[in-house]
Parts: structure tokens; sequence; C-alpha cells
């Protein structure tokens, strides 16, 4: 699965102009995990994440190139959770290298299977709101979880834990960014075309209008590395079902 590799590499081209802090990377976390989302008020939150209309995004990447993703890795740009005083700008980008997969239907549904992971990673005092119409995430964290010594690293622990119980994911990259740095503005159109391309391979697999020529995602398939062969195999596939 090569269809995400552009934005990888254009992701980590980006952040290249900064210094990353790397957290340490360990398997056995000791936070209190909810069952569900808690709720945290305004009155008992030290601060937000990525709230009151600052920038925020999130979004997701999976490839089956080890170079890209060589190992389990949290990144950092910006304060740690013990150092933010007030709100701040917030993006959380995950990048996964994963066993590859024939099968062009299975790997849209891992595809999808990891996206939803993120719904069932909740740490105490942590309180996630995330949107996937506009990919922003923002988060509230606890004054109580601020006490008790939350970070970024061991966020980004339960998340690589979470990620690799699915054997399919074989190392995964965890970014964090808090702080309003000039190539936001970028890095939410990457988000966007994360999902313009999933949204692509969704309809390439469902045989949707495969008329290239008045396809409204053509511009897609055409840019991205990948893409067009994938739709021409579909069509093949489909026109040797109908024969």
């Amino acid at each position: 699965m090569e269809l995400y590799n552009g934005i990888i590499s254009d992701t980590l081209e980006l952040l290249s102009a900064y210094t990353p802090k790397k957290l340490r990377v360990y398997e056995n976390v000791n936070w209190e995990m909810c069952l569900s989302n808690e709720l945290i008020l305004s009155k008992d939150a030290a601060f937000e994440l990525g709230g009151n209309r600052l920038p925020s995004l999130n979004y997701s990447c999976v490839t089956t190139s080890k170079c890209l993703v060589p190992k389990d890795e949290i990144l950092l740009y910006g304060a740690d959770l013990n150092e933010i005083k007030k709100d701040t700008a917030f993006g959380r980008i995950v990048l996964l290298n994963i066993n590859d997969l024939n099968d062009d239907d299975r790997a849209y549904k891992a595809i999808k299977d990891l996206e939803y992971v993120k719904y069932n990673i909740i740490p105490k005092g942590y309180m996630i709101r995330a949107s996937s119409f506009d990919k922003r995430e923002q988060v509230r964290v606890s004054k109580e979880a601020v006490r008790k010594g939350i970070n970024f690293e061991t966020i980004g622990n339960v998340y690589i834990n979470k990620l690799k119980e699915d054997e399919l994911v074989k190392s995964a990259c965890i970014i964090f960014i808090t702080e309003n740095i000039p190539k936001f503005k970028e890095l939410n159109a990457y988000a966007n075309k994360v999902d313009a391309i999933t949204q692509t391979l969704n309809h390439v697999l469902n045989n949707m209008n495969l008329d290239c020529q008045s396809c409204n995602l053509k511009s897609i398939c055409d840019e991205v590395e990948g893409m067009r062969k994938l739709h021409f195999k579909t069509i093949e596939s489909v026109n040797r079902y109908d024969n």
C-alpha cells in the first residue's frame, strides 16, 4: 500500500525545518484508561489543545515502505503537556508501516479499521473531540491529569501500543505539534488530501463510475502514484466479470 507515500514524504520534508523532541518508546504504560470518553468541564480543565479556533489537525497515513516509517517513534514539536499554560494549537499525525496486503479490499478495510482505533484510546484526563469533516482534533486536558504528570510520552505510547495490537502494524510514528508553526496551513492541506485519497480508493474498489473523464475524483487518480494502476486493475476485473 503506497498510495499515501507522497503525503508521508511531504509531511516529513515539511517538518524537517524544525527540531523535534524525541520521546521514549516503551510497552508498559502506567496511566489509567477510560472505557468511554469522559466529560471534562471547563472549570476542571487546565487548557485545550486546538480549542478556541486555534489551528488544529489530525491525519493518519499507512505505507508498506519500511524506509518511510523504519521504527516506533514519538516526535514532539513544541511544548509538552506539563509545560503548557494556556490553550494552544495542536496537531497529531500518525504514520504507520504495515504488512503488505495483496487484496485491495482488505487493504481498504485495514486502513479504516486503523483509523477508528483512535476512538478506543481514552486516557484519563485527556478528553478528545475529533471531527472527521474538517480533520480537526481538540483535546481538553484536566488539571488533575497535569498534577499527576500526564505528558506526550505517555499519550504517544498509549497510541503505539494500541495500534500494534493489530498484527498488521509493524511500526508507528506518532507526531504531536503544540505550536502554531507557519506550516500549519500546508499540513491541513495534507490532512484533506489524505481524506481525498481514502475516498477515491473506496470509490475505485466499489466500481463506481469507471468513466475517468466524467469522474470528479480524476485529479486524485492523476496525482497519486498507484491509484490509476489500481483503477485500471478494477476496470479489467469488472470487464472479465461482465464477459
